[in-house]
């Protein structure tokens, strides 16, 4: 087993997406461009059901490294040192994410494989479920390193503020996070970032063939913030309100289109019965609208597919297609405005 010494971002400022494992994210990350792929460090969060390494094979991401969160599965169901091993066969570094309600055993697990790649590890501490106070968090800290075996200066410090429902809870939630972060600035840690999020979990009954905004709470919370040193995280264009179980459906050709005060989403019934004249027509109305960036299909991947469709109704994508240009069009943004 090869131990890595560099992979991926390295830097203290990188941008943290709290992404879930599925087709269309990872091909946003496969499709990053070399200089954006060194300012992103994802955090997967792996779910119940199938390995994610087959997927993980077919669309390496181009970060190199991921976080690997396995705080939804069942204790006998979480295999760190396998999937490490895994990643480590693909040359894919990977740092374990500690969440404070692990097991010793788990967490023992995540120093293990930690130490197989970059003995770097990310403590995802949600304040309102985790620790009411300081001591309370200092306590938490504590156990999670001695039960892991690694160094507070090995682990990055995701303050992860949830869902960030409307205004008056940005509010709240901001000067909540304002405490955390004085506790924080009192260990030294590798980096420290905030997330939440704020896209609603579910978009079926908003309006269809017209766009609709969608304020980024979440963006406005870490900019009033105003702390320096501290990254950015989110959750990509999807909620932190994870539905699993929920039965699929067939869904509209839908585009969450992020600018920088809020997100447009797209859901489009025009046009007849055809998926992909349906998506023609929502791209060729996105490229034309005042929010399409100057740089056009430049700007990411996700614009140069949203352009390619927007010329013809070939190809018209899917559900994963749709989420892999909004999530690669969503990090691009998110690089130029930091």
């Amino acid at each position: 087993m090869a131990v890595f010494t560099t992979a991926g971002s390295l830097r203290d400022d990188a941008y943290r997406p709290i992404l879930r494992p599925r087709r269309g994210e990872l091909a946003a990350l496969s499709h990053l461009t070399a200089s954006d792929a060194a300012r992103v460090m994802p955090i997967l969060e792996v779910e119940p059901g199938p390995s994610i390494m087959p997927l993980i094979r077919q669309l390496p991401p181009r970060t190199g490294a991921i976080a690997i969160d396995f705080g939804a599965l069942p204790e006998d169901r979480a295999d760190p040192i396998t999937m490490a091993e895994a990643l480590a066969d693909l040359g894919v570094a990977m740092l374990p994410v500690l969440r404070p309600y692990e097991s010793s055993r788990r967490l023992g697990d995540h120093g293990r494989a930690a130490r197989m790649h970059l003995s770097r590890a990310v403590l995802r501490l949600q304040p309102h479920a985790d620790a009411g106070n300081p001591a309370e968090a200092t306590e938490v800290t504590e156990r999670l390193l001695r039960r892991s075996g690694l160094a507070v200066e090995e682990i990055d410090l995701l303050i992860d503020l949830a869902e960030t429902a409307c205004v008056s809870h940005a509010d709240t939630v901001e000067e909540q996070c304002r405490r955390v972060l004085r506790w924080a600035h009192g260990m030294p840690w590798r980096s420290v970032s905030v997330a939440s999020g704020a896209m609603p979990a579910n978009l079926d009954d908003l309006p269809t063939d017209l766009p609709v905004t969608v304020g980024r709470l979440d963006a406005r919370v870490w900019a009033r913030l105003g702390e320096p040193g501290i990254g950015y995280a989110d959750y990509g264009v999807t909620s932190p309100v994870r539905r699993l179980g929920v039965q699929r459906h067939r869904q509209l050709p839908t585009l969450r289109y992020t600018a920088e005060h809020n997100w447009w989403i797209y859901r489009w019934s025009r046009r007849g019965g055809r998926s992909d004249d349906r998506c023609q027509d929502l791209c060729r109305t996105l490229v034309h609208s005042p929010h399409w960036p100057a740089e056009g299909a430049r700007f990411s991947w996700g614009d140069a597919e949203i352009a390619r469709r927007a010329r013809t109704a070939r190809g018209g994508g899917s559900s994963a297609s749709w989420m892999s240009w909004s999530t690669s069009h969503h990090i691009a943004h998110v690089l130029s405005t930091l």
